[in-house]
């Protein structure tokens, strides 16, 4: 598995760069968890670079992920890392989250999202953006109403994790990719967390 390869494979199937953002922020979380983790950073990173590659095309379940899962086995991915990719979804009965990597990827993935979210609305992006900011977006239901809530903290749970140390941690492993990721500065007019 190489990064260049799957960034490639992103890239042929999504157009969204918002989509292509988020799939980085979880790259970069699963990255920071790999290495503190001490597992395998590459097949983390792929892991999360490569979860949501086939959601522009078939966004709706069973579609996403079992498509993208399909063209990963064409293409010769391994099967734990397609395995862990199936089962960030709720919905496949067969893909329960037992492995360490299923595991990270869903405690992962809707917190990038929150995250990227409440750093849009601050001056500073996500620079100075505390887990304190975001469990307090977390509280506003008309705050990104696309992010399940329960799914952040069911997820925080079943990795074994504080959701606080859980928050900072993903904050801090997206900040070295802030400008790459468009949360340097806020865009949302300044409203603070």
């Amino acid at each position: 598995m190489i990064r260049s390869d799957a960034l490639a494979l992103v890239h042929e199937y999504t157009q969204s760069s918002s989509l292509v953002k988020h799939m980085l922020a979880v790259e970069a979380a699963m990255r920071a968890y790999a290495r503190k983790l001490g597992e395998d950073e590459e097949r983390w990173g792929v892991v999360g670079l490569l979860h949501d590659f086939d959601y522009e095309r078939w966004p709706n379940p069973p579609d996403h992920p079992l498509k993208g899962s399909e063209i990963l086995g064409q293409r010769g991915y391994p099967e734990d890392v397609i395995y862990a990719i199936k089962s960030h979804a709720d919905y496949l009965p067969d893909c329960p989250r037992v492995h360490r990597i299923d595991k990270a990827l869903y405690a992962c993935d809707e917190l990038a999202g929150l995250i990227t979210a409440a750093a849009l609305v601050r001056p500073n992006g996500i620079t100075d953006l505390t887990a304190a900011s975001v469990k307090k977006k977390m509280k506003s239901k008309g705050f990104a109403r696309t992010v399940r809530r329960e799914d952040i903290e069911r997820g925080a749970a079943d990795f074994g994790v504080d959701l606080t140390e859980h928050i900072q941690f993903v904050i801090d492993a997206m900040k070295p990719l802030a400008a790459e990721l468009g949360l340097l500065h806020g865009e949302g007019g300044g409203a603070e967390g």
